[in-house]
């Protein structure tokens, strides 16, 4: 069953290849979302898939790729109609 989550990853994400990196990350997961900066400084990302592969992908999140600081991960459940096709980074 298909699950979509929000996660918005705060700390050094922005300009660190966060968003290639977690696009590249869900594809390999068949999670389907997007990562999109915020005017804040954190990242959020949609991500909608099966649940043991969302809980892979926010394992991920907390680390990110090597450049990334990541200082927090706040996960909630998105409401949407239907889940999008493919990833994007917004």
């Amino acid at each position: 069953m298909t699950t979509c989550q929000t996660f918005h990853v705060s700390g050094k994400v922005q300009g660190v290849f966060f968003r290639h990196s977690t696009r590249q990350q869900a594809r390999s997961l068949n999670i389907t979302g997007h990562a999109i900066n915020l005017d804040d400084g954190r990242v959020e990302v949609l991500a909608c898939g099966d649940e043991q592969a969302l809980e892979q992908l926010e394992r991920w999140l907390h680390q990110g790729p090597s450049g990334a600081e990541v200082s927090g991960v706040e996960r909630s459940e998105a409401h949407i109609d239907s889940p999008p096709e493919g990833f994007s980074t917004g």
